[in-house]
């Protein structure tokens, strides 16, 4: 499902039922191939996803829908750098949040700062460096869900 930012509600008519032990999650990214690569791969584990195409549009998808963890990417438009990250933690501070972020340098050989481990410091559960394998992104789902998710370890490990 998509979350459309110009909606008060998601662009399929309405927030659809929550379905009974799938865990649901929110992807916020603003780069269109990356969600549709982590929804498709998602819903084929058995994830209830919604898409929300930037920072803005995720906060109101958090705002009408119950969640189970958060999958946001570091750097989008309308966000300055880890806003993102602090905003959305602050918000549901209950939910596990996956930082991910594909930010590379022009000159490799300048010190570059550590901007995942900085998104732990905000709140991020877990981070996550683009581009990445999609197992490297279930493996991460799955221990914030048993970790933050007692309720979801059996259902995870089974995937």
């Amino acid at each position: 499902m998509h979350y459309d930012p110009g909606a008060s509600k998601p662009s399929n008519s309405g927030i659809p039922p929550r379905r009974a032990g799938i865990p649901h999650i929110l992807v916020v990214d603003d780069d269109p191939m990356v969600c549709a690569a982590i929804e498709a791969y998602l819903v084929r584990h058995n994830f209830q996803v919604t898409i929300a195409d930037g920072g803005e549009a995720g906060l109101r998808a958090l705002e009408s829908m119950a969640f189970d963890l958060m999958i946001v990417d570091i750097f989008m438009p309308h966000m300055r750098g880890f806003e993102s990250i602090r905003i959305f933690h602050e918000r549901a501070p209950t939910i596990p949040l996956i930082a991910m972020s594909g930010y590379a340098f022009a000159n490799v050989n300048s010190p570059a700062p550590d901007f995942l481990r900085m998104a732990l410091e905000l709140g991020a559960a877990r981070c996550l460096r683009k581009p990445f394998a999609p197992a490297s992104l279930l493996m991460l789902i799955n221990e914030c869900l048993a970790t933050d998710r007692p309720r979801f370890a059996n259902a995870t490990q089974a995937r």
